[in-house]
């Protein structure tokens, strides 16, 4: 059955419980529905297209904050159409920033798997250690880019995946283990996972919802660990 369902989702505004939350690991348990989840509106347009087109039932997954860049970071959401007939295959994650060839080649990067508000966090924290990070943004979470996520985890050798869902029980915890399966000889550290705190929803109060979610400062530190290794 040919289907597109847009959903608002993510934390924004204090929103509560009701308005802020991320269900995708709940969405993934669903057999036969793709997911997507893009970070900016290029993207946006290219896999709603591509939604259309396709004949499963298509979830897009579109963070509130993003929608006119709202949350402060995320000017680069704003992005220009790059085609009239611009069509995103679904499963085809990007780079959206790279590290140095020489800080990869003597170990000293590392990369991170992320989508949505995520890349805004990872970017911001990747600008403390330049050249030393990667950003992968997933763009779509079934079907998943695992061969981007594995051929850019084996260069770096260390990995944090990024999400602004409750960690526990989570896809980005779940992906850290396939990461880890895939990829076990060409670690030089444990994959790190860094999502929301565990709590029994999001806040209504702005304060207590931004201390729940990831922040740029909170990524910054996981990396500099990963970095230290």
């Amino acid at each position: 059955m040919q289907a597109v369902i847009r959903i608002p989702i993510g934390a924004y505004g204090g929103g509560g419980p009701y308005h802020s939350g991320s269900i995708e690991t709940t969405l993934l348990s669903v057999k036969g529905i793709k997911i997507a989840y893009p970070s900016n509106a290029a993207d946006m347009k290219g896999l709603m297209k591509a939604a259309f087109l396709d004949p499963n039932p298509v979830v897009m997954l579109e963070h509130k904050g993003l929608y006119w860049s709202k949350v402060p970071g995320t000017e680069e959401a704003k992005t220009i159409e790059p085609a009239s007939d611009y069509v995103l295959p679904f499963g085809k994650g990007a780079c959206v920033l790279e590290a140095d060839e020489d800080m990869m080649e003597e170990g000293d990067s590392c990369c991170v798997i992320t989508y949505g508000m995520g890349v805004y966090w990872a970017k911001a924290a990747a600008a403390a250690y330049p050249g030393r990070v990667a950003v992968i943004d997933l763009r779509t979470l079934y079907p998943l880019d695992e061969q981007l996520v594995y051929t850019t985890v084996r260069q770096h050798g260390k990995c944090l995946v990024l999400t602004e869902e409750q960690q526990n029980n989570s896809f980005a915890e779940a992906l850290a283990w396939r990461i880890t399966r895939n990829c076990f000889t060409a670690l030089d550290s444990p994959v790190e996972v860094l999502g929301a705190m565990n709590l029994p929803a999001v806040p209504m109060n702005s304060g207590l919802e931004a201390e729940m979610l990831p922040t740029p400062e909170k990524v910054k530190g996981v990396l500099g660990r990963l970095l230290n290794y």
